[in-house]
């Protein structure tokens, strides 16, 4: 499929400082034209969610903003609709609710089990539009429960969009999202992901793409650190694409267990890390993000930052890529 809608800009910031840090780089995120800030839920290991959230409520005035991405295991499902809607009150309307599975970064820590992720999701969605909407909602669900539960401040236009890298989440997605957030997805595999979440929706739904833009040795190796926890949680075929055996996931898997990312980098080979990243100088990295937002209908391109002292530097330079297509 081809596009011809224009590329815009969105921001992932992960709260590894100070609430009031994060909020002065959405400020500026805002200030370059970014549309929408995203803050990651990561559990024990940054800074509240929602907390950070209302700082960058308070410092912002347009960027839409919420977790990129939450969860329905940290929080009952209930709590998490409540906040998103308090955030979309104080925010003046600008609020969205970014909801995955969970990984296990965020879950580990805290003993928690992913039971039923699929399903708690799309309980969590149900659950959370009937709140929103103001009804009375009673459910008995598979993995939440609710009693004569009621909202009295939530708007029904609130946006939810959801991540996540198997088929059955796509397919779930394709029914019942305002968007998807595609994270560090095969490049050969966008055009029929997209295509299959655009399959089942009755209106538009903004597909956000999210990876790692490469234009050093210092990227390629942050890229590879990220891919430690990501390709174990890929799905098969992507494995089967790569050559990535069993036993090389089950090294992965133990790797991270004891000494996280940077632990597994080094079982990360270089061929594995070119599919999932845009790599080039500035330039050919503008020109390959705006090719394949055109050819497979991407919305919004969404720029990770886990680095907070190299965020401004990193968001003024990827805005100058996706302005390439402008």
């Amino acid at each position: 499929m081809t596009t011809d809608s224009t590329l815009t800009g969105s921001v992932n910031l992960m709260p590894t400082g100070p609430a009031e840090r994060v909020a002065e780089l959405a400020a500026e995120a805002e200030r370059l034209g970014y549309g929408r800030c995203w803050v990651y839920d990561e559990g024990l290991t940054t800074r509240d969610v929602y907390i950070t959230l209302t700082a960058v409520a308070a410092a912002t005035t347009s960027i839409m903003l919420g977790p990129g991405i939450t969860n329905p295991f940290t929080r009952h499902p209930g709590v998490t609709a409540n906040a998103v809607a308090t955030l979309d009150e104080y925010s003046g309307g600008r609020a969205f609710l970014g909801l995955g599975a969970g990984g296990g970064l965020t879950l580990d820590p805290l003993a928690i089990p992913r039971r039923r992720p699929l399903t708690a999701v799309a309980e969590m969605v149900d659950a959370t539009r009937q709140l929103w909407s103001g009804s009375s909602v009673d459910m008995a669900g598979h993995t939440m429960d609710l009693h004569g539960a009621t909202m009295t401040s939530a708007r029904t236009g609130i946006e939810i969009h959801l991540a996540g890298r198997g088929p059955r989440m796509i397919e779930l997605a394709s029914r019942v999202a305002d968007g998807f957030y595609l994270s560090y997805i095969h490049k050969d595999f966008i055009g029929p992901t997209v295509k299959a979440l655009r399959a089942g929706f009755g209106h538009a739904m903004t597909i956000t793409y999210s990876t790692r833009i490469v234009t050093n040795d210092t990227d390629f190796e942050a890229a590879r650190r990220d891919l430690t926890f990501r390709l174990p949680d890929s799905p098969p075929q992507i494995h089967d694409r790569l050559g990535i055996s069993d036993g090389h996931i089950a090294s992965l898997r133990d790797a991270l267990a004891s000494g996280g990312p940077s632990a597994a980098a080094h079982l990360v080979r270089d061929e594995w890390v070119d599919p999932f990243v845009i790599i080039g100088d500035r330039h050919q990295c503008g020109i390959e993000l705006n090719a394949l937002a055109a050819t497979h209908g991407i919305d919004e391109f969404l720029l990770p930052i886990d680095d907070l002292d190299r965020g401004a530097g990193l968001l003024a330079d990827t805005m100058s890529m996706i302005s390439v297509g402008t």
